[in-house]
């Protein structure tokens, strides 16, 4: 679905709202800029370590020259080192992280100075705020994490994948490992010892929460602020409601699964969607996908919708205004959206839906004998051979759509449904590349002539 991306070329039951038509702006014309980033040559290029910047409009990769990998970003070369890889923008885009080696040695460099060296070191990780950058490290058989510098405790392992920032960019937790137990270390404070834990830490959004879950023999339990819940067979799913004022996560207890909400059991099924369980944005509402036999279904509020083949990846969503939901079924060997219970047309295949800023409109794309298309509110647009997938976007007003496209070997940016320039192909959104909206009537993206990239920016007349 929605192929031939070329690699740098990589029943609402609480309300029921009829979308409003989507009736697209007649942009007249678009004033179009181009400026040279980098010239690539995709020989040596290491594929990939290609990474671009949150803002799209900075590029990074790795580079191979004889023995030396060097970091190349918006084409400025940087040192030389036996290995280098892992590169990272931070959130603002303004700073790039990356691991290096040089001999037996692994070192992290941030804005191209160099780190103390350590025998080995985990991928980095940047604040929130782009400020502060931690890691761990491994010096003399013993490991720590390393936070802006300070190296902490040592322990005998740290979790991977377990360090993180919390929102407001001031606690710093991560799972260790002392002896043949493990805990969770929150701002150099030793948690509960465990036999183990999960590679899932979360801090709420607000800061003031943070939970996990861990094993227990052949059980499972959540702790939340150091307070152990119930033991269930599997854990899954864990989520704060975007108020913080809610814990919500998957259990299975035999063979039954359900929704474990503040402590308290919902109902049990015989299946639930992994990663389908969310909160809607006031955090009033919740949704999931959940099984009974063999069939599927959206359970909204507790409330459950209509039984289909399937819930697909990715959904239900909610609008901004929590007030719809919308999520991918399968009835047969066909997919379709549902909009508050009501059923829009089948297809061949479905991406993710997207609601508007102003939460109106719905949008899709869809693909039905080999061809892609958007579906806007239910009414499709013109087909073509791709379009670049979750590449749709809203303007910040919800009144202009953008999305990539391309017919034969040419890809191009439609807005409102016109095609402007073509290109050999854009930096894909495996490694960041997108459309982005730098205002209502103006936005920008990468994209390929040859072995160009460029950043080119428009503006909606």
């Amino acid at each position: 679905m929605l192929k031939r991306i070329i690699f740098l070329c990589v029943v609402f039951s609480f309300v029921l709202i009829s979308m409003t038509s989507f009736a697209e702006k007649k942009s007249s014309s678009r004033d179009i800029s181009e400026k040279l980033i980098v010239q690539v040559d995709l020989s040596s290029l290491i594929k990939e370590s290609f990474r671009t910047s949150p803002d799209n409009k900075h590029v990074a990769y790795a580079f191979k020259s004889g023995n030396k990998q060097f970091v190349v970003i918006d084409g400025r070369e940087e040192k030389k080192y036996d290995w280098a890889g892992d590169l990272i923008f931070s959130p603002n885009s303004r700073h790039l992280v990356y691991m290096a080696q040089s001999g037996n040695k692994r070192f992290v460099v941030v804005d191209g100075k160099e780190e103390k060296k350590y025998d080995l070191i985990d991928t980095p990780i940047f604040s929130p705020d782009s400020r502060h950058v931690a890691y761990g490290a491994k010096s003399d058989h013993k490991v720590f994490v390393v936070v802006d510098k300070k190296e902490e405790r040592q322990y005998d392992g740290i979790g991977h994948g377990t360090l993180i920032f919390s929102p407001d960019n001031k606690h710093v937790a991560y799972g260790a490992k002392s002896g043949s137990k493990v805990l969770v270390v929150v701002d150099g404070k030793e948690g509960r010892q465990y036999d183990g834990i999960s590679e899932t830490i979360i801090f709420s959004p607000d800061s003031t929460h943070l939970t996990y879950y861990v094993p227990s023999g052949n059980k499972w339990f959540v702790v939340i602020d150091g307070k152990e819940e119930k033991k269930f067979d599997v854990i899954d799913n864990l989520i704060f409601s975007p108020d913080s004022k809610h814990l919500a996560y998957g259990a299975k207890s035999g063979s039954k699964v359900l929704v474990v909400v503040d402590g308290k059991e919902k109902k049990q099924y015989d299946g639930m969607g992994k990663g389908t369980l969310i909160f809607s944005p006031d955090s009033k509402h919740m949704a999931y996908a959940a099984k009974s036999g063999n069939k599927w279904f959206v359970v909204i509020d507790g409330k459950e919708g209509k039984q289909y083949d399937g819930i697909l990846e990715g959904t239900p969503i909610f609008s901004q205004d929590s007030k719809h939901v919308a999520y991918r079924a399968k009835s047969g060997n066909k997919a379709l959206v549902v909009v508050d219970g009501q059923e829009e047309k089948e297809y061949d295949a479905i991406d993710l839906p997207t609601f508007s800023p102003d939460s109106k409109h719905l949008t899709y794309v869809a693909v039905m004998n080999n061809k892609d298309f958007v579906v806007v509110d239910g009414k499709e647009k013109k087909q073509y051979d791709g379009i670049g997938k979750n590449t749709l976007i809203f303007s910040p007003d919800s009144k202009h759509i953008a999305y990539r496209a391309g017919i034969g070997n040419k890809w191009f940016v439609v807005v409102d449904g016109k095609e402007k320039k073509q290109y050999d192909g854009f930096v894909t959104t495996y490694s960041g590349g997108k459309v982005v909206f730098d205002t209502s009537d103006s936005f920008h993206y990468l994209a390929i002539k040859g072995s160009s990239i460029y950043l080119v920016e428009e503006k909606i007349k």
